[in-house]
């Protein structure tokens, strides 16, 4: 089976961000663990987490103007320069997955944003407002222009619909890894 969302999953990403309901939040992005996510632990893999964060990503693409044909007129897309995941609990095979992405900072070349991962109820549910997160990833991503092999400034449509988008960021953003002493 492959990893690759189908045509009609992305067709349907891309209907579920032209519906948001408004114009200040992301439209949540879901997906169900499937079978072969699931590591020799029981649960799902690190490297699964890391895919529906990227699907995530290529939501939030869509919803703000970064799309298949942005990237293919422009030669610009967004590049990940750094990602700071956290794993909070264990996830099942069957498991309704529904991802918040917040936008938390953008500027001329580069945004800041964060994916919450939660296990809802079925596979359109919303998350209850008081859920925990089952995983997080904080991002910085490049605007590239990929045929000049360096960044470039997003056009202003783009900037401006991230822009309206930035929130607070939760109060787990931020944060980087416990070092851990030296045993000496």
């Amino acid at each position: 089976m492959s990893e690759q969302p189908t045509h009609e999953e992305t067709a349907v990403t891309e209907q579920n961000a032209a519906a948001a309901d408004d114009d200040t939040s992301l439209p949540l992005f879901h997906r169900t663990v499937r079978p072969e996510w699931i590591d020799y632990n029981g649960h799902m893999s690190e490297a699964f987490y890391v895919l529906v964060f990227g699907y995530a990503t290529d939501a939030m693409m869509i919803e703000t103007g970064l799309h298949a044909g942005y990237r293919e007129s422009t030669g610009c897309s967004l590049y990940t320069a750094e990602a700071h995941l956290r794993y909070l609990h264990e996830v099942a095979a069957g498991s309704h997955l529904a991802v918040r992405t917040r936008l938390l900072g953008v500027d001329a070349k580069k945004a800041r944003f964060c994916h919450e991962l939660y296990v809802v109820g079925a596979p359109d549910d919303v998350p209850e407002p008081e859920a925990t997160p089952v995983a997080t990833t904080e991002l910085l991503a490049l605007h590239v222009d990929q045929r000049a092999g360096r960044t470039a400034p997003f056009p202003d449509s783009v900037r401006g619909r991230l822009a309206s988008l930035v929130e607070p960021a939760p109060s787990w953003a931020g944060r980087s890894i416990a070092e851990v002493p030296a045993v000496r």
